[in-house]
């Protein structure tokens, strides 16, 4: 691959008095949040009825581990032809190819959802072909972000975009609950079929003005796709943020946890495990929302670190409670720290990465975050399996604890950060 002539340009620094309502002037960006917020609805309220059904047939722990699998092998397996073929090709296609899929996954779903005799098996081999589609989707979203405003903007978009995600985190579960409640699955299949089928239409109405135009790549997909990976291996900031996430929340998560929870410790049925699946994102939002009027751009790196290990005495005090109020209140505040790193985050990759090399390195954080998530729910459906639900849960906070402790020792560089632009000037250009 052919090496960018200069470095990505720093980040500029957040600004007070800055709103986020200017880059909606951008042609096409208003439908990309809309297509983004419908396409995230979809699959949050898929994540909380597949759970429901895959517990409600088995009532065992470790059915719920192979719910995360299925959709994480395919995203492992597909990682680097995903990451090339977004650096190479239109990435809007790309990404209305896979909320395409999407839809029939949700529709192959609701026909399962009346033939009961197919089982889980039937049920897991459809959220294999969907963790296919969310391999290329996850990048494809990220990539594309930046071709849409312009750089100076990108901050404020991002920004106004996380917002949203937020947003639809909070509604998906709630809905995905209260229809199951009333219609069980057939219905909600439906409607997240149809909110991918509204996702593409929104989507192919977005105007990309601001692409780079990708210049000549040498070489195999195995070698331009190592230079990605060389590109992250050697930015200890990038590589500590995007890890610290990753083992934060394998190790520490207990979203997979919560039927069994909301069904055994809490009592509240699938109206309440849509609830508690909402609390983390009730946080997310109530801390966005205080960043968008109080952003800050100091101690970034310390800060990180005191965020995620919020994140995992939350996720303690989760643990150990058997009242509703105080596990949806430590879901609140696990959803605000977490909030806080995904803001650090978020801006450190889309700013220090150029733009030629997006699609590989944003495939690359997509895994960590897929690990993070399908791999951790994998990780605390067979801790639960083999010690107790409780037990698992205490030992996943103790070990995100431990793993803040071990990656500020490891990573000292990304500790020290003060601000964004120190960091994109440290990572340099790609080689």
């Amino acid at each position: 691959m052919t090496a960018p002539s200069a470095p990505p340009s720093a980040p500029p620094a957040p600004d007070a008095g800055a709103t986020p309502e200017s880059v909606y002037r951008h042609s096409g960006f208003v439908s990309f949040l809309i297509a983004r917020v419908v396409a995230v609805v979809a699959t949050q309220v898929q994540a909380v009825v597949v759970a429901w059904q895959v517990y409600d047939l088995t009532r065992q722990p470790l059915a719920l581990a192979y719910v995360g699998l299925a959709q994480f092998l395919p995203m492992l397996a597909l990682l680097l032809p995903a990451g090339d073929l977004i650096d190479r090709f239109d990435r809007k296609r790309i990404l209305a190819i896979a909320w395409s899929v999407g839809a029939v996954c949700s529709a192959l779903l609701w026909w399962l959802s009346g033939h009961g005799s197919s089982g889980v098996a039937g049920i897991y081999a459809v959220l294999v072909l969907y963790g296919c589609a969310r391999a290329f989707s996850g990048p494809a979203m990220q990539s594309l972000l930046p071709q849409i405003v312009p750089r100076a903007q990108l901050a404020q978009a991002i920004a106004a975009n996380s917002m949203l995600m937020r947003v639809a985190s909070i509604g998906g579960p709630l809905l995905g609950g209260l229809l199951y409640a009333l219609g069980g699955g057939e219905l909600t299949y439906a409607i997240c079929c149809a909110c991918f089928v509204l996702g593409v239409a929104l989507l192919l109405r977005v105007v990309v003005a601001h692409a780079t135009a990708p210049g000549p790549m040498q070489g195999t997909m195995f070698e331009r796709f190592g230079a990605g990976i060389t590109f992250i291996r050697t930015r200890p900031i990038i590589l500590g943020t995007i890890s610290l996430d990753l083992f934060a929340v394998l190790l520490g998560g207990v979203v997979a946890l919560l039927p069994i929870y909301a069904q055994e410790v809490l009592h509240v049925g699938p109206a309440g495990l849509g609830a508690l699946r909402s609390a983390m994102a009730v946080g997310e939002v109530s801390a966005g929302l205080y960043l968008s009027m109080r952003p800050f751009n100091r101690h970034v790196g310390r800060t990180m670190f005191i965020a995620v290990a919020v994140f995992g005495v939350a996720n303690l005090v989760f643990a150990l409670s058997t009242l509703f109020w105080l596990s949806f209140a430590a879901l609140l505040v696990a959803g605000a720290a977490d909030m806080v790193s995904v803001y650090i985050r978020g801006a450190l990759v889309q700013f220090s990465t150029p733009d030629t090399m997006r699609g590989r390195v944003n495939a690359v954080n997509m895994l960590f975050i897929g690990s993070s998530n399908e791999l951790g729910e994998f990780r605390a459906g067979t801790s639960a399996s083999w010690f107790g639900v409780v037990p698992a849960a205490v030992v996943g906070g103790l070990c995100t604890l431990g793993v803040v402790g071990g990656w500020m020792l490891a990573f000292q560089q990304l500790r020290k950060v003060d601000r964004f632009e120190e960091a994109a000037q440290a990572t340099g250009p790609a080689q």
